[in-house]
């Protein structure tokens, strides 16, 4: 099958790509006390020389205590700004575009175990999972202090020259966590029954990263159905809890929603064909991005149990995309692996497609 759909621009607000294809946030904790190195700038640039059409940076935190579970996870405050600003300029003097991941995990605690937070840690109702309560619920100054310092990051990620700015909602971290009935209990504002009650703390980030990058800066969300906690956990069930998940949302300010699956080509719902992706853009008429085991034969969290995955077939991915339903795709693993994996595709180097190792998570190529 041509690859041609890949290869078609797109554009979003100020943002236009070159291509359909989108480097994945992937968590590398190379980033020693928070701060990138050169390094850390050399394997962005490396990605803008292969032909990636936007490049979004691994998970970077807000400016809360315990924001973070790793002490090699990159911040985005601080000392931080300033090698960030190298890592925008070197992307961007290979002909490469950029968003920052910006993030939270809340009481997600699973990296970095030899790593004590530096403070309270945050989360809707102090629960790890559902029925294990460790933690104290966020306060109201909790909230609003967080909700305020994902703006402040925003406003930094446009100070600095980034082309787009993508909040991480999905995974079962601290946003994602507010979402989710089975860790917010809260009986306050911040919680109740029903999906769009638990989406106000979203919609209030949202708000605030609209606010820090202004109107015409492309604002991604990137969710999922699936958490770390509970591989079969969702949000909407239905695509009517769907619809009432992501309009406020989508009203609040987001342009692009990032579909979180283990497996791209998996329907949503029964009955239909159509992918999260897919049903996300039906519903709520925004552009979204598909991700989702790309290019390979195994789905990414075999990679942690030390599973390699062999090149696979596009031809699925490119007919979806050919249909519409959906408007980019993110690739992970094959990206981390290759960085001139878009280069190959481009220019049917089948044959020199590079297998993927669990090694290949072990190191910045």
């Amino acid at each position: 099958m041509s690859v041609d759909a890949l290869f078609r621009p797109f554009t979003v607000k100020s943002l236009t790509l070159p291509n359909r294809i989108v480097m994945a946030p992937m968590t590398r904790s190379f980033s020693p006390g928070g701060i990138p190195t050169e390094d850390v700038t050399a394997y962005y640039r490396r990605r803008a020389e292969g032909g990636v059409g936007l490049i979004v940076t691994e998970g970077t935190v807000v400016e809360r205590p315990a924001a973070r579970n790793d002490a090699a996870v990159p911040v985005f405050h601080g000392e931080a700004l300033p090698e960030w600003k190298k890592v925008v300029e070197a992307v961007h003097a290979a002909g490469g575009l950029i968003a920052p991941q910006i993030w939270h995990v809340g009481s997600a605690r699973g990296q970095g175990k030899e790593w004590q937070p530096l403070g309270k840690v945050d989360s809707p109702s102090g629960l790890v999972a559902p029925d294990k309560l460790k933690y104290e619920p966020m306060t109201e100054e909790d909230v609003a202090d967080t909700i305020h310092a994902f703006g402040r990051s925003a406003r930094a990620a446009k100070d600095l020259g980034f082309d787009a700015v993508e909040i991480h909602g999905a995974h079962g971290y601290l946003i994602d966590q507010f979402f989710w009935d089975g860790v917010n209990a809260r009986g306050d504002r911040w919680g109740g029954p029903t999906i769009a009650d638990r989406a106000r703390f979203g919609v209030e980030v949202v708000k605030a990263v609209r606010e820090g990058i202004g109107e015409d800066t492309a604002l991604i969300l990137r969710l999922s159905q699936w958490k770390q906690q509970d591989y079969t956990a969702r949000i909407a069930q239905t695509p009517d809890e769907m619809t009432e998940w992501l309009s406020p949302l989508s009203e609040a300010g987001v342009d692009v929603f990032h579909c979180s699956q283990r497996r791209f080509w998996e329907p949503e719902f029964e009955g239909s064909d159509l992918n999260f992706a897919g049903w996300a853009r039906k519903l709520i008429g925004k552009p979204t991005i598909t991700v989702g085991s790309v290019g390979l034969d195994g789905e990414f969290m075999a990679a942690f149990a030390g599973e390699g995955s062999k090149p696979a077939s596009l031809d699925g991915l490119i007919a979806r995309l050919e249909r519409d339903e959906f408007d980019l795709v993110a690739v992970g693993r094959a990206l981390l692996a290759d960085p001139y994996w878009v280069q190959k595709i481009r220019e049917g180097r089948h044959e020199d497609l590079k297998d993927f190792e669990r090694a290949d998570m072990a190191r910045l190529y």
